[in-house]
């Protein structure tokens, strides 16, 4: 049986592969490309592409694929066999560059928010060597960008890539103005944590919100939700155990740096988080993960739940975006230094961000908007839709010295030209957590926590890579022309704190207090997808993600486009589910446990008994009476679905889901779920609460 770390990527033709089978030459040329981000010589590609198959085909793959991203949210692939004629007529193993480097497949079948016309079929996707192959089902899967066959981009890697090269471009010219000449390239990475459900097969098939829509569109409260705090960090129960334990020998088969598995909050609530990565691989990887979440799930009898809020009144599931930024000389550029210069160089990064978020929020809050993260966000379980950042109190005192030019108390009796005393050696945990903060200073990276759990995490850090690359090209922009550079690096810094500390914010991001505060502050706030994506078109926000060459105009305009539809066909399914399950389930339920109430109070008379029924009588009398209502508000519902057809313009479409449809489905709930709790439990037509969060043991 292979140890750990003889099972560590051995699907993945990683660096050790490629440096047993190819040459010398075509290794280097590879490695400089995904350590520089240098072009790859693509007359390499027939060396690479036997290498792979020759590999892939040991491993009993039969087939590739080019696997992509496209704006689905979820990934796609199209497998063809490794099979060429013989002259014998037997077949032959090939796999050439041609088919390494490109692939075709029907662009206008995706999301494209007008960019391709069904009659517009052709694009393309292409190699991105900088992610490793990996091995799938017994496919050689190669990670791919999608392309239109006129160069627009249909996918969330193609953004991403071009924002990492925007950030790495501006980071360079900062780091060579404080003399670090050896850096070559500056890179971020990710640790993406990843919260989900786990429920049972048999229950999840007879409930068909979770099966057409990932989550619960009907359901009152057990007895038992996770007040006792009792499921955090609990005892893991064996069945789950022994998920965990499938999950991650097919994650590190992968290569996936799973590492930490742990009981949530929420009772049939789970979480994973792995070791940092590279964005762009971080982000593969995390797909990966949701897909091999689901796959292991269901050999175990068990349906691996990704929706942000499967379940009304307990918490709901989110992904933290832990965002650092790196040197290849291996230097964390949010990590303060033992010297002055470096501690400025530092600071500069810090305000970098805290500019970037202050001048950017609505692109972050509109990076994490779904139908079904608007469930979740500010419900006390979540950072509030309002974006704020939290540094903690010594992160706080330094700023706040810079901006008044006193002297830091913390530090030493050392005075910087910045006028601030030196960081003594940085504390990374010098202050205490903010559960409540949207984006918070961890000691050597931001969490950004606002990421619903289903999100690609492709789009947060598009936005985030492009609003630093835009601030820190402004400091570079500044400080390269300064007569005195310590001066104007000064000036600079105590500047930004002073115009952007308005987003810095330490306090409890979930009371109202906050939200008064912010709206004085002058702080965004979003409530929900409809509110927030048309801003994405803003002139402030279309000019910087066009200078930074991470979206043209029309990609800009085709993701507005395709993420309002998005938002409109994810509730619309989620109203016609609801409309189904109450005119087929739960009045049928209602009216067969009614009749049969009845039938025992006549019973009773023709018996002769002189006590009155009062128990049947009033359960009766209340069914009743919220019969009728669960009919009203079915047909309004189905009225108000009816009228969302006939609304042409999607903007309009979205705010008449945000304004009509939600509001008549959660209205039609609320008179649901209260029956639900009158009804004796044999008559009710689907599994409760109570058998989903516990019914896995």
């Amino acid at each position: 049986m292979a140890t750990l770390p003889e099972m560590f990527g051995s699907n993945v033709f990683d660096d050790r592969q490629m440096k047993a089978r190819l040459s010398e030459h075509v290794y280097n040329s590879i490695r400089k490309t995904i350590d520089e981000g240098k072009q790859l010589d693509i007359s390499l590609a027939n060396a690479v592409a036997t290498a792979m198959k020759d590999w892939a085909v040991e491993k009993g793959a039969t087939h590739y694929t080019h696997w992509f991203q496209p704006m689905t949210g979820v990934t796609a692939e199209k497998h063809d066999s490794f099979i060429s004629p013989a002259p014998d007529g037997g077949v032959i193993m090939e796999f050439s560059g041609k088919e390494l480097v490109k692939g075709e497949p029907d662009a206008s079948s995706f999301p494209s928010g007008g960019l391709r016309a069904t009659f517009e079929a052709r694009g393309y996707t292409a190699w991105d060597p900088t992610s490793y192959a990996f091995i799938k089902d017994k496919t050689l899967c190669i990670p791919t960008a999608f392309c239109s066959y006129t160069g627009e981009a249909l996918d969330k890697k193609t953004p991403l890539l071009r924002s990492m090269a925007a950030l790495n471009k501006q980071a360079l010219r900062i780091l060579k103005l404080f003399g670090n000449d050896s850096v070559h390239m500056v890179g971020t990475s990710v640790g993406p944590e990843q919260e989900y459900f786990l429920v049972d097969r048999e229950m999840y098939d007879k409930r068909r919100d979770l099966i057409f829509t990932g989550r619960t569109l009907f359901g009152a409260k057990p007895p038992k939700g996770q007040e006792m705090d009792d499921h955090y960090f609990g005892i893991i129960k064996p069945r789950v155990a022994e998920f965990m334990k499938d999950l991650n020998d097919e994650l590190w088969k992968l290569g996936i740096l799973a590492k930490t598995e742990h009981n949530e909050v929420a009772p049939a609530q789970h979480e994973l988080a792995p070791i940092y990565s590279t964005t762009n691989i971080a982000t593969d990887h995390n797909q990966l993960t949701m897909e091999i979440m689901q796959k292991v799930a269901a050999k175990h009898g068990l349906v691996c739940l990704l929706h942000e809020k499967p379940f009304a009144g307990v918490n709901g599931s989110g992904k933290h975006n832990n965002w650092s930024m790196s040197t290849d000389t291996g230097v964390n550029l949010l990590t303060p230094g033992e010297t002055p210069y470096e501690n400025a160089q530092f600071l500069l990064f810090l305000v970098a961000v805290i500019r970037a978020v202050d001048e950017y929020q609505d692109l972050l809050r509109i990076s994490v908007a779904t139908a079904g993260n608007d469930h979740r966000l500010g419900a006390n379980e979540a950072p509030p839709a309002v974006i704020s950042i939290f540094l903690g109190e010594e992160l706080e005192a330094v700023l706040n010295a810079i901006e008044s030019d006193s002297v830091y108390e913390g530090g030493k009796k050392t005075k910087l030209k910045l006028g601030v005393d030196i960081l003594p050696e940085f504390r990374k945990d010098a202050t205490d957590r903010n559960r409540t903060s949207p984006f918070a200073f961890t000691g050597n990276k931001f969490e950004f926590r606002m990421l619903g759990s289903s999100n690609s995490i492709a789009c947060a850090n598009i936005m985030l890579n492009s609003a630093v690359a835009d601030v820190l090209e402004k400091f570079a922009d500044t400080l390269e022309g300064a007569a005195d550079f310590e001066t104007a690096l000064h000036d600079l810094i105590k500047q930004t704190i002073n115009d952007h500390k308005r987003i810095i914010f330490g306090g409890n991001g979930y009371g109202d207090e906050w939200m008064e505060e912010a709206a004085k502050r002058g702080l965004s706030n979003y409530k929900t997808t409809a509110d927030c994506m048309p801003h994405l078109l803003d002139k402030k926000n279309a000019d910087m993600l066009i200078e930074q060459k991470v979206y043209t105009q029309a990609e800009l305009e085709s993701r507005c486009e395709i993420m309002l539809e998005n938002y409109v066909k994810a509730v619309n399914i989620e109203a016609l589910t609801m409309i189904d399950m109450a005119k087929k389930e739960i009045l049928p339920a209602i009216e067969k446990y009614v009749s049969d109430l009845v039938e025992t109070v006549s019973k009773k008379k023709t018996l002769g008994e002189t006590i009155p029924s009062r128990y049947e009588n009033s359960v009766i009398s209340k069914l009743s009476t919220l019969e009728d209502l669960i009919f009203d508000r079915t047909e309004e519902l189905e009225k108000a679905a009816a009228e969302l057809k006939d609304i042409e313009d999607i903007q309009k479409q979205s705010e008449f889901v945000r304004d009509s449809i939600l509001v008549k489905m959660a209205s039609l709930r609320v008179a649901a779920d209260e029956a639900e709790t009158l009804t004796d439990s044999k008559y009710w037509p689907f599994p409760t609460y109570g058998d989903l969060l516990f019914g896995v043991r």
